[in-house]
Parts: C-alpha cells; structure tokens; sequence
C-alpha cells in the first residue's frame, strides 16, 4: 500500500495538469515519508529521540524565498514600528525598527531582499549592512536581521537561540529603563514602584538636561534649539538631534547642575543606595560639560552614566573616564 501511494504521489507531481502549489505539498509529503521510513531502521531509543524532536522534517527550508515585507506601526505612549517578512511557503518572520526610528529606514531594503532565502542570514545581511549606520540609522539593517533569524527558527522549528549558538544561561537580571518626569518627586515614586511592585534590584533613569532645561539661567544656549529638548527629532538636517554633541555650544550652568543634583538625591532617598542605579538621555553638550556633569554625580555612587558622547569620540571616552570616577558605557 505504502509503494503504491508512493508512485501515485510521483504520478501526479509529473502531471503537466498539476499546479504548482498542489505539487510543493505532495512533494513535502513524500519528503515526509521517505522521514518516516527511515525511522524503521533505528533503536527504539534513536525512534525516540527523532520523533520527539521539534524539527520539522517536512519543511523545505531550500526552497524557501522573501516574498514581500510589510510595516505595522503600534502607538503604546511610544512609536514601535514592527516589520514582517513573507515568504512563499506562507512563514514569516518579525522585527522591531526600534527605539522609535522610522520604518522606512527597514522599508527601503525591501528590493534587495525578494527572492532571497530568508535562511542565509548572514550572506543577506553582508548586502543590506552598507545601509546602515550607528544609532537609528541602522535599526532598519537591524529589524531586517531580526525578522530573519525568526524566520529561519521557524523553518527548522527550532528557536533563535540554538541557532546562534546555545543557550548560556536560564535567567538573567533585569534593569527598569524608566523615561523621566520633569517633577522630581513623581519621578522618586514611579522608580520606587519598580521596585516594591514590581520587582526589580536594578534601575535606569533618564538624566538629561531637558528635566531642568526650562528653568531661566539653567542652560546656555538652549533656546537656539528650542529649548535643547529635541534630541531624537532627526527631521531637520541642522536641527538639535542632529547637530553633534561638541558644536551645540550648550553649556549647564552651576544652578543647572545644582537642580539636577537634588533630582537625584530625591531618587536615592526614595531607592536607597543599595540599588544600582544609572542614567542616560543627558542632551547634546560637550566633553568639558560631560565632566562637570559626572563630577557632580559622583557622589550619588550611580552604576553609570551612558552615552555621555558619542560612540566615534573613543579619545574622548577615555578623557571622561580618566575625569570621574563613576564608570561610563556606551549602549
């Protein structure tokens, strides 16, 4: 019975009449079945191990091809714009173009990606990386990468994390990003809820200078650029976000600073010091500010300051971290 279903199988795949989708699936079952046979011939323990395994031994990841890429937008309090990419054996694979970056930076890759086999993740992204760039700029290259390794997990029905190696550990600890209040007082009780509530021993904490920015005498040079708040508005070629942290000429003055210090103190009275706690989103100021601005942080004993300038000023970093003793990293 099994060889006669067998040649009916091939019969109807060689059918001229067939089309092309009815024969894609016969051939997938015969695959299937060459899969099952096979098994008669092993242990029981090795039938075992092959049945149970979450490979799909019917698929036919060489075969696959993109078929398209489409966006969907989600406003949550933020911008998360979400990429899906289609192939002709109708799985699909999902990415984020994160941190509120524009889709079509993902979008624009679309033509370069159609016919491809999502499988080859690394040759697709040795095509699509001189598209990229550091910041949001390359969160399209980013989103497209992502979506496929999901996709490739799916054809092999395995997730990502094999894929990239193994699995390294079972749980990890987590850090609360938390996106400022300008009151300082609501923003000490809304990390302290991270805290009590939900469970979190490490906090992060947005620390710029547009908590203190509209405040007459804070900040020099501010109102140049409309208040010095805009730092991801990427829009306008000369605008703040992007004009580099060393041209802006905004500078914190000493009452600047004084009122970022008691935001602070009023975190750590909610907190404690025995939390680990760190900040970024300081605003586009230069190497000398960045000093001043950690000086006056040092004593609040945080776990770091992030981005203080840009990634591409390494001789930079180094003069900072050599200035202040709280260490600084780059995200």
């Amino acid at each position: 019975m099994e060889k006669a279903e067998a040649v009916a199988i091939q019969a109807e795949i060689k059918n001229p009449s067939t089309d092309n989708s009815r024969r894609n699936f016969l051939k997938k079952t015969a695959l299937g079945c060459i899969a099952i046979g096979g098994l008669m011939s092993l242990s029981i323990e090795d039938t075992i191990a092959r049945t149970t395994s979450k490979v799909s031994r019917s698929s036919s990841p060489s075969e696959l091809k993109i078929t398209d890429m489409r966006v969907a937008v989600i406003l949550d309090g933020g911008r998360k714009a979400l990429i899906r990419i289609d192939t002709n054996q109708g799985i699909y694979g999902l990415g984020e173009v994160r941190d509120g970056a524009d889709e079509r930076y993902a979008l624009f890759l679309k033509s370069r990606l159609l016919g491809l086999n999502p499988c080859n993740v690394e040759m697709i992204f040795k095509i699509i990386r001189q598209y990229g760039y550091h910041g949001r700029q390359g969160c399209g290259v980013c989103a497209v990468e992502m979506a496929l390794w999901d996709l490739t997990g799916k054809a092999y029905g395995v997730p990502a994390w094999q894929l990239l190696g193994g699995r390294y550990r079972d749980k990890i600890r987590l850090y609360a990003d938390t996106p400022g209040v300008k009151d300082p007082q609501e923003f000490a009780d809304k990390l302290k809820k991270r805290v009590d509530e939900q469970g979190f021993t490490w906090l992060k904490m947005d620390l710029g200078i547009h908590l203190v920015g509209a405040k007459e005498g804070n900040i020099v040079n501010s109102k140049f650029w409309n208040g010095a708040s805009g730092q991801y508005d990427l829009r306008e070629y000369t605008g703040y976000g992007n004009t580099l942290h060393p041209f802006t000429q905004v500078q914190i003055s000493e009452q600047g600073l004084a009122d970022l210090t008691e935001y602070v103190e009023k975190i750590r009275d909610a907190v404690g010091y025995e939390m680990p706690l760190c900040a970024d989103h300081f605003g586009h100021f230069d190497i000398n500010n960045s000093i001043r601005f950690g000086r006056a942080m040092d004593k609040f004993r945080m776990a770091w300051l992030e981005d203080m300038v840009p990634w591409f000023y390494t001789d930079q970093w180094r003069t900072v971290s050599d200035a202040i003793e709280t260490p600084i990293m780059y995200r």
